[in-house]
């Protein structure tokens, strides 16, 4: 392979690896009360997975960010895809619920402590800086892309197994051959990833020294990294546009509790909105690199704002489509949002032996959310009810999302000035 289409095929594998790994963890998303059925839990213990998911994740990005600059990316990478796929082999055992426990943990550390670092990093040795805006894009539209693919592969399994047919016989065959594909996939991709990814430490240190020449890493370098003001201000970014992105989750039960639109109708407009992701990302990443990332990623916001005002003050009595609608374009926003910010990471002024760390800091505080959004909304909801808690909640996003907006503009300010 010449230099850039090895360069491209390493990182579409990336891009496999990163819409392969989560999904698995989220089957909750269109399979809750079957996991509840299936595996004996109520809804508070399976909150409670995911609380711990959560909590894993908190504690693992900023450690990530640093083993990655100590170990090869490419061997954190394969060993948290083959752990990730062990630990789906085991789930679809359909385990007691103490094990549910373990095995998410276990999935949590291999995800992110692992993971999340090294594949970031990858992503950023392999782009060029003119390239950056596209890279990020795509690697969130293309997981998007993965992510959408392989749900509707697992919906069709689910539905050819269950047919009509509501017995939990069949809803257990039917859960346990849709983790088996997904554990399948991630398994088959950590082999190319182990083949074709870096040969060896050799050819891993190449790839590096392609974006710049490497300094070896050393810890007066964490020093140095926490001083950087960029890091914080890329995490406080990531953590108002991954705020506003959450709101993705909470399309379907406002469109069903606040509009009243049918389960099967809610269901065909959240399937549109997540082919959106790619969309989204792509479109986003090539726009970052033709108009600037700062103004791109504060046009998304500024977009995200606008369909979340409207979500939450247009009467609930205007025609369905209407809403529809605004859904569709709101997800194409907060992918391109969720698409770009990490984008930033180039204009933060830190030199290639520590992006790893900065990856790690960024991550810490910019995916906060995971941990506070859920309790967030929890009182939203308590206080408010069932319509008004998506209203509320919906409002209180928008006002993150112009602290976002304020945020970017002063980066881009400050980086400019650099």
């Amino acid at each position: 392979m010449s230099g850039n289409a090895k360069r491209y095929f390493q990182f579409f594998l990336i891009v496999l690896a990163a819409g392969a790994i989560y999904p698995i963890m989220y089957l909750r998303t269109n399979y809750q009360e079957t996991l509840l059925q299936v595996f004996g839990m109520t809804l508070p213990q399976l909150n409670n997975v995911y609380s711990f998911l959560g909590i894993v994740w908190a504690v693992g990005y900023f450690p990530s960010g640093v083993i990655c600059d100590k170990i090869s990316a490419k061997l954190l990478l394969s060993i948290s895809l083959f752990m990730t796929a062990l630990g789906g082999f085991v789930f679809a055992q359909t385990p007691p619920y103490g094990l549910v426990v373990v095995i998410y943990i276990v999935w949590g550390v291999f995800s992110v402590f692992t993971f999340w670092g090294a594949h970031m990093k990858l992503v950023k040795l392999l782009s060029r800086r003119e390239e950056e805006g596209r890279f990020f894009g795509i690697l969130d539209g293309g997981r998007g892309v993965i992510e959408a693919a392989l749900a509707s592969v697992a919906i069709a399994i689910f539905a050819a197994i269950l047919g009509k047919n509501d017995s939990l016989e069949l809803k257990t065959a039917a859960m346990k051959s849709v983790i088996y594909m997904y554990s399948f996939v991630v398994l088959a991709i950590a082999i190319l990833v182990t083949i074709f990814v870096g040969e060896d430490k050799k050819e891993a240190a190449r790839v590096e020294a392609e974006a710049k020449p490497k300094e070896k890493f050393e810890w007066k370098d964490l020093g140095t990294a926490l001083r950087n003001k960029f890091i914080y201000l890329l995490g406080g970014i990531i953590f108002m546009s991954y705020t506003t992105y959450w709101t993705v989750y909470y399309y379907g039960g406002f469109l069903e509790t606040n509009i009243k639109a049918p389960a099967v109708t809610v269901g065909i407009v959240t399937v549109i909105v997540m082919w959106m992701r790619p969309v989204g990302g792509v479109v986003g990443g090539f726009l970052a690199d033709k108009i600037g990332k700062t103004r791109t990623l504060g046009g998304a916001l500024t977009g995200a704002l606008v369909c979340l005002a409207l979500l939450a003050f247009i009467p609930p009595s205007a025609p369905p489509p209407l809403f529809f609608t605004i859904v569709v374009l709101a997800g194409i926003f907060v992918y391109a949002i969720r698409g770009l910010y990490w984008s930033l990471m180039g204009d933060c002024k830190i030199e290639d032996k520590i992006i790893g760390i900065t990856i790690g800091t960024a991550s810490l505080i910019g995916y906060l959310p995971d941990i506070l959004l859920p309790q967030f909304n929890s009182f939203l909801f308590n206080t408010f009810g069932g319509n008004g808690g998506y209203n509320a909640y919906f409002v209180s996003s928008g006002i993150i999302a112009v602290a976002g907006i304020i945020l970017v503009a002063v980066f881009g300010k400050l980086s400019r000035k650099a």
